[in-house]
């Protein structure tokens, strides 16, 4: 389980495809820490480490997970964000985020308002992905807040912290994000649906 604050960026070093899986060695600040076996979210997507040389780790995407996700459009020397699974002990920072990509979504615009972005998302209407006014909502990973939400889009404001130490400030009108929708959300919406 994650949260949704992002630890750190990695930059991809290297992808390697290898049948229908790709291999992404990925450099980064907590590489050096991690160990095989280890679960890490890559811009939202739970992958496992398989190897570590140095200061870069490398994980492999299954076929479904490269279709469901944005990890496919990813080449070298692209960021991404990195976060290790939440400690036991740790605090709750963010919300529950389980690492799984729900859809993917576009940039529909960025506004800059003197001191912080609004970052309008697209999507699907996708039964059992809803958003609502001040929820939680996963992009790339990051735990953020939405509002002027409604059945295909959604508004999140980003402060400059987050956006200089995730890559959110990388991001253009048209990029593909990936989205994971508030689990607490998507149980509701499946018991509404139930009775």
């Amino acid at each position: 389980m994650f949260t949704g604050i992002i630890e750190a960026l990695g930059k991809v070093h290297a992808i390697e495809t290898e049948g229908t899986n790709k291999h992404f060695d990925i450099r980064s600040d907590i590489s050096t820490e991690l160990k095989i076996d280890q679960s890490v979210a890559h811009n939202g997507v739970c992958l496992t480490v398989v190897a570590i040389n140095d200061d870069i780790h490398r994980v492999t995407a299954i076929k479904e997970t490269l279709d469901k996700s944005s990890l496919g459009n990813l080449k070298p020397g692209d960021e991404l964000n990195l976060e290790r699974c939440m400690l036991n002990n740790g605090r709750f920072d963010g919300h529950i985020v389980q690492g799984h990509v729900d859809q993917t979504g576009q940039v529909k615009s960025i506004v800059e308002e003197e001191g912080s972005w609004l970052f309008t998302i697209e999507h699907e209407s996708i039964k059992g992905n809803v958003t609502v006014e001040k929820g939680s909502i996963t992009i790339n990973g990051i735990s953020l807040t939405c509002f002027n939400s409604t059945d295909t889009s959604f508004t999140v404001a980003i402060i400059p912290y987050t956006y200089e130490h995730t890559n959110m400030k990388a991001l253009k009108k048209g990029d593909t994000v990936n989205l994971e929708f508030d689990i607490v959300g998507k149980y509701v919406q499946k018991l509404m649906r139930q009775g």
